[in-house]
């Protein structure tokens, strides 16, 4: 019988000092936060391909690392995406273009799109608002990822992703701010990056 090997992931180096309304010590803490997701996925993918090389598939211990690596591992992505649609500077929105067709094919124009992500953005609770894109479609549509791993659309390739958990602004605006994160957000959003995603 062969031996599974775990698929080992290395964090991945960010730098977005700098960034408008959206503070260093912030970006520290959430840097480490994401760095505890690659850990955890790393462990978990280890503790995993012990209980399979040791034939204990099915297990109850096996059945819960299966269902916490979806957090942790999704975790991890989406913050590379998080923080890999971010730059110091930020750039306009595109005014024409791949990702403009795409949101407009979904929304009809950029302004009615970026409303609706906001607005996700905005709803109570804590998780993530992404512009997905359809592959069968190619179009643009917004939705709320709540634990990481759950209400990710299958298939559908994220395009912006935006952490609105706590962590990604309680120490630069209180709460009942987010409104505030979320428009700092959009100054700091990288579109080159954004329209690379496109399928």
């Amino acid at each position: 019988m062969a031996i599974l090997t775990a698929q080992a992931y290395a964090a991945k180096d960010f730098n977005l000092a700098g960034l408008n309304g959206i503070s260093d010590k912030t970006l520290e803490i959430h840097f480490a936060l994401y760095k505890g997701y690659v850990t955890n996925t790393n462990t978990l993918n280890e503790q995993i391909a012990d209980l399979i090389n040791n034939g204990k598939i099915g297990t109850p211990t096996y059945a819960e690392l299966k269902r916490r690596l979806g957090f942790e591992y999704n975790g991890m992505v989406l913050h590379e995406y998080y923080f890999g649609n971010l730059k110091n500077g930020g750039s306009d929105a595109p005014k024409s273009g791949k990702l403009i067709d795409a949101i407009s094919a979904g929304y009809g124009d950029y302004e009615t799109w970026k409303n609706d992500f906001v607005k996700v953005g905005a709803m109570r609770g804590v998780g993530w608002a992404v512009a997905y894109q359809d592959p069968s479609s190619g179009r643009i549509s917004n939705h709320w990822i709540t634990l990481h791993e759950d209400g990710n659309p299958a298939g559908y390739k994220p395009i912006l992703v935006m952490d609105v958990w706590e962590h990604a602004f309680l120490l630069d605006y209180k709460p009942a701010e987010r409104p505030k994160y979320i428009e700092a957000f959009f100054t700091n959003i990288d579109w080159s990056a954004v329209e690379g995603r496109l399928l």
